[in-house]
């Protein structure tokens, strides 16, 4: 599986739940796992000794600079993405960062900008992309079996903690649906229309001001409109479908995981039956890519353009303004619009 990598030297920015999971994927895949910071030398040892990695930061910076690293996760949260990035790619190592890729446009177009000037890979974790389902999807769509796409339609809907403290309810700590949950059907809308013409956005707010439950509309240049729901509140179908006038996909739960699809024409005629076989959580597909584009001298792949992230962002960004969420930490320096 690694025939065709470069080598690189793995470190992970963090110890949290997604990096436990990024690891192991790591791990599944026989890619070089060398080093783990965390703001807390034990955490970084128990992380170490999980994984049987080499050398254990205390220290983000430590990681940073570890001279013996080519490439680091960053796995905190979204709204230290930026500063925990921007100290990677300072330091010279390739950056693979969870998505959300930023908090908000402005953010990105840095990160964007930081690394071009220092020839540095940086890309959004966005693992759904590599995954072979999704793959197959955009190889049926290219080859014309949908015929003229007219709606796409896709949930991510969870039962996450009310606590008000919880990350996902504060806005100190970008809280809400839309950046935890919403980043992936809004994704997957581009990934399958392109840029959006238009966006409408309506939600539900809690208490503590954080968005529980958003929908967006969506039109697009080529006259298709998409629909997506997030929730943090209630726990919906978590598929996806793409309709065509000559096919339609139906992507089985949960879409954005190693999972099946269906292809079946308007008679009802199931053309494909797609079954995935993947080992793992699947999260080794992005950082196999991010491998490969670094072999082959690149800074970007097709399968998530940068420009691409940076514009998403700007999408989330007016989201947010039309269902009247800013987190505190913008209000210094606003969002990019």
């Amino acid at each position: 599986m690694t025939d065709s990598t470069s080598g690189l030297r793995w470190g992970i920015l963090a110890t949290g739940g997604i990096a436990h999971a990024f690891a192991s994927d790591l791990r599944t895949a026989g890619l070089d796992l060398a080093a783990v910071g965390s703001r807390s030398q034990a955490s970084a040892d128990a992380f170490a000794a999980h994984f049987g990695i080499a050398r254990a930061h205390g220290s983000y910076e430590d990681l940073a600079a570890d001279p013996d690293i080519d490439i680091v996760y960053v796995s905190t949260p979204h709204p230290m993405h930026a500063e925990n990035a921007r100290l990677v790619l300072e330091a010279g190592k390739h950056a693979l960062v969870e998505k959300p890729f930023t908090v908000n446009r402005r953010e990105a177009e840095e990160l964007r900008d930081l690394a071009a000037s220092r020839r540095l890979l940086v890309m959004e974790a966005m693992w759904t992309r590599y995954l072979p389902h999704m793959a197959r999807v955009r190889e049926i769509i290219r080859a014309g079996t949908l015929g003229e796409i007219r709606t796409l339609f896709a949930d991510h809907t969870q039962s996450l903690p009310v606590d008000p403290s919880h990350r996902i309810n504060a806005l100190s700590l970008g809280g809400g649906a839309l950046l935890d949950l919403g980043i992936y059907p809004i994704s997957f809308v581009w990934d399958i229309l392109g840029e959006p013409a238009t966006v409408q956005a309506a939600a539900r707010l809690v208490d503590t001001g954080a968005d529980a439950e958003v929908a967006t509309l969506m039109t697009h240049a080529s006259g298709a409109v998409s629909t997506t729901v997030s929730s943090s509140r209630a726990v919906g179908p978590n598929t996806a479908h793409i309709v065509g006038t000559e096919a339609r996909i139906d992507i089985d739960r949960v879409w954005y995981t190693p999972t099946s699809f269906t292809v079946t024409t308007p008679d009802g005629t199931v053309t494909e039956r797609y079954e995935s076989h993947v080992e793992g959580r699947g999260m080794q597909y992005q950082a196999l890519a991010a491998e490969r584009f670094v072999a082959e001298g690149l800074l970007q792949g097709d399968e998530l353009p940068l420009d691409e992230s940076v514009a998403i962002m700007g999408a989330l960004d007016e989201i947010r303004r039309q269902i009247g969420v800013q987190y505190p930490f913008e209000a210094a320096a606003p969002a990019a619009r």
